[in-house]
């Protein structure tokens, strides 16, 4: 899997789906490319400690990536995986098992929102029809009408 290595790239991956588990964050985003094979990128905060540790924790989601992200990522998709301090105290079996449920939830996540917009999801991805759908509320609640009335500071009701 091919790396994102300039900072615009990683800007423009933390706009898309993202999903977070205890040892990491993975954020994913479709780029206009396709057919060309998936990239990753890695990252850990200065507060989670320093170098040492740092680096123990990409080094573990670098493997992780390495023997299950090719299982997982799709062509035409950036990703950027966000180390957390956990990441050192689980074992590699959890954090194996995290990120195939990670990579699930984002890219169900990618393909409900290219069915929002009307753009088609990458090719090999599967169509989520049945993806719950964010819009105006059908149903008013019993108390809708309790709710439009207001009561100002001076006391009066409006």
């Amino acid at each position: 899997m091919d790396r994102l290595l300039k900072r615009a790239e990683f800007l423009s991956v933390a706009k898309g789906a993202r999903a977070a588990r205890r040892g990491f964050v993975l954020q994913a985003a479709a780029s206009g490319e396709t057919g060309r094979a998936p990239r990753c990128g890695f990252t850990v905060t200065k507060k989670t400690g320093g170098s040492v540790v740092r680096n123990r924790i990409r080094r573990r989601l670098r493997e992780a990536i390495r023997l299950y992200g090719t299982l997982h990522a799709r062509p035409g998709t950036d990703y950027v995986l966000i180390g957390r301090e956990e990441a050192l105290r689980l074992d590699f079996a959890t954090i194996a098992v995290d990120l195939a449920g990670a990579f699930r939830q984002v890219h169900a996540r990618i393909d409900g929102r290219a069915a929002q917009t009307g753009v088609k999801p990458a090719d090999g991805a599967p169509e989520h029809d049945d993806l719950p759908r964010r819009g105006p509320r059908l149903t008013e609640s019993p108390r809708a009408e309790t709710n439009r009335t207001r009561t100002t500071r001076t006391g009066r009701t409006e």
